[in-house]
């Protein structure tokens, strides 16, 4: 860890200038600098000091926070192809966040197994085709452009309708795929 521009990064949030916060924490400048530039290591008394006068703590400071990924590339996506359907999981491990998108294509005449009701909401965006949502054996029909969703209670699948492959974002929450 980088404790010497980690503080210099915290003052410079806080508008001080070096003479401010030694002023602060009853330091010098000089010593100051030091610490931001990793020429000197202050003891743990003294940087609880310094972090309570950048207003934070030794917990705060010291947690290391995971970077979040963002950005999923299509070599990240995970592929099944099974009886006419294409799922495209596009978040990797997707299961332990509250959603899951996955890209789904129907073949013609292909359908998605019946999901047995389950807690949650599912919602979908049709790309390509036409497909039918079924719902406790009552379809209703989606085409491309339009969007569909639902509670998950009741058993549920989709098929297509169409003349050509479908292809929709399908997104659950919970995750459920």
């Amino acid at each position: 860890m980088d404790l010497g521009g980690k503080i210099k990064q915290m003052r410079n949030q806080k508008g001080l200038t070096q003479e401010e916060l030694a002023d602060r924490c009853e330091l010098t400048k000089g010593y100051i600098s030091q610490l931001e530039n990793n020429l000197n290591s202050p003891s743990i008394a003294t940087l609880a000091d310094i972090l309570v006068a950048l207003g934070s703590n030794l917990g705060e400071f010291f947690r290391e926070e995971k970077e979040e990924k963002i950005v999923f590339t299509k070599d990240e996506f995970i592929e099944k192809n099974s009886d006419g359907v294409l799922w495209n999981w596009l978040i990797p491990n997707a299961q332990k966040n509250m959603m899951e998108p996955v890209l789904v294509e129907l073949e013609e005449n292909a359908s998605t197994s019946v999901d047995i009701p389950h807690e949650g909401e599912e919602f979908g965006y049709v790309l390509e085709g036409r497909i039918a949502v079924t719902i406790d054996n009552k379809q209703y029909l989606c085409k491309k452009g339009e969007a569909f969703c639902y509670t998950a209670g009741k058993t549920h699948s989709i098929v297509n309708k169409g003349k050509s492959k479908a292809k929709f974002l399908w997104v659950s929450t919970p995750p459920n795929f």
